[in-house]
């Protein structure tokens, strides 16, 4: 069995004048991630390997979770494509990896990953720091194919603010 840890990246700040990528969190995604962060250590859900974009917004949340998981940063997790994140997934060795990425593109790996989605109002939209907990019933990460995982949780920042 496997775990899956899908996160969108925290809220990050438009007000200054840098490259996308280079774009750090605003005030709200500084305080959404380490919530998230304690939900997962509440939750029992702790990575043991972490795929993250090489953004700064990213690489930010990373931080700001306060995982002891070790981080494996990936450029091509930049804006990626589903099928992108799947081959990158696919080269993981825990066995339960969290992957920190971007939109649309993980909200859209999301859907392509679960045999069925989580009854969640936000899960289509997948906002800022939402995250998915998802098993896949696989000994390896290479046997990983779409439809094949089951939701055991989903998250946004404002369920555990509200």
């Amino acid at each position: 069995m496997k775990h899956l840890i899908l996160m969108r990246h925290a809220k990050s700040d438009w007000s200054h004048d840098l490259p996308d990528h280079d774009r750090p969190l605003n005030k709200r995604g500084r305080r959404a991630a380490p919530a998230i962060g304690a939900w997962l250590r509440a939750g029992g859900h702790l990575p043991d390997e972490i795929l993250c974009s090489t953004s700064a917004r990213t690489r930010e949340t990373l931080t700001r979770l306060n995982l002891p998981a070790p981080a494996r940063f990936e450029a091509d997790l930049y804006h990626a494509a589903p099928d992108t994140m799947l081959d990158i997934l696919r080269t993981a060795r825990g066995d339960s990896v969290m992957v920190i990425g971007h939109n649309p593109g993980i909200a859209a790996f999301a859907q392509m990953m679960l045999a069925t989605p989580p009854e969640h109002p936000r899960f289509a939209a997948y906002p800022t720091c939402a995250t998915l907990v998802a098993e896949f019933d696989i000994g390896d990460w290479s046997d990983l194919r779409p439809h094949s995982g089951r939701a055991t949780s989903f998250v946004v920042p404002r369920d555990l603010t509200d």
